[in-house]
């Protein structure tokens, strides 16, 4: 463990030896189990997943659904252990996000760098509609027109679909009340990263640039909201390359907007 209660944190391997560590923060209704896969080809890195409150060993808790409670929670009992990064995509970019500027307050060190995937700056947040609300089957429908089909045995077993839901509106809470407070920027290097097809990016993912007097990268992958998942091999080897450049002391970057970084 790295300091902090087991329950927070979940990693595939240890890697005593490694240069730096990832926290990962999941999507919205995600999990921690598809970013600690990332370790097998991330091999000089220690890969660490955020388990939130409502899933896996922790399913029996009460998820949050403000963002201030997730983060006050998140850096009181976490020991984020430098050197590191946060990697954060669409709910997690804005998580990692607060949660950085949190350890920021509290003197602790901060990361590396931020790598925020999939969602647009602070200042351009849109609650959007009312979604936590809707009944089971609106909800169903929203999240199914937006991520793909829940899986079948989700659906086929009522208290699994129940539960699924319970932390999917938990989620969408935390994102329909998120108001973003601005203070000073951080000091770290940034990296964007959006799918070239994906709205939740935001049309400006530059405006990230003003939350870091820091270098702001910005890498764009073909795909969707969930690009890393279409090609996936591909990006893991544009992760390493970055973090690996990290790793060494220099920033990882530049990146081209519009296209996604040279490979190796």
């Amino acid at each position: 463990m790295t300091g902090s209660r087991p329950r927070w944190l979940l990693c595939r391997e240890r890697r005593p030896r490694a240069r730096l560590r990832m926290y990962c923060f999941p999507h919205s209704g995600g999990s921690p189990g598809e970013y600690m896969r990332w370790s097998d080809a991330l091999p000089d890195v220690e890969v660490w997943a955020v388990q939130l409150a409502g899933r896996g060993s922790r399913r029996e808790e009460a998820p949050s659904t403000s963002m201030p409670e997730l983060v006050d929670a998140l850096v009181s009992e976490v020991d984020f252990v430098a050197p590191y990064v946060l990697f954060g995509h669409s709910l997690g970019a804005l998580v990692a996000y607060e949660t950085a500027l949190a350890l920021r307050e509290q003197g602790s060190p901060g990361p590396a760098a931020l790598y925020l995937s999939g969602y647009r700056a602070p200042h351009l947040h849109e609650p959007g509609p009312d979604l936590p609300k809707l009944e089971d089957r609106d909800l169903i429908a929203a999240i199914e027109s937006e991520h793909g089909p829940l899986p079948e045995e989700v659906k086929a077993d009522p208290d699994v679909l129940a539960a699924t839901l319970e932390v999917v509106r938990a989620d969408l809470t935390i994102v329909a009340t998120y108001r973003p407070v601005r203070g000073e920027p951080l000091t770290c290097p940034l990296v964007i990263l959006g799918g070239d097809r994906d709205e939740e990016s935001g049309e400006s993912p530059t405006a990230w640039s003003r939350y870091t007097t820091g270098p702001c990268d910005v890498w764009t992958f073909p795909g969707d909201h969930f690009y890393f998942r279409e090609r996936t091999d591909d990006f893991l080897r544009h992760l390493a390359t970055g973090l690996d450049e990290l790793s060494a002391g220099a920033v990882p970057g530049p990146r081209a907007l519009g296209s996604a970084p040279p490979l190796p």
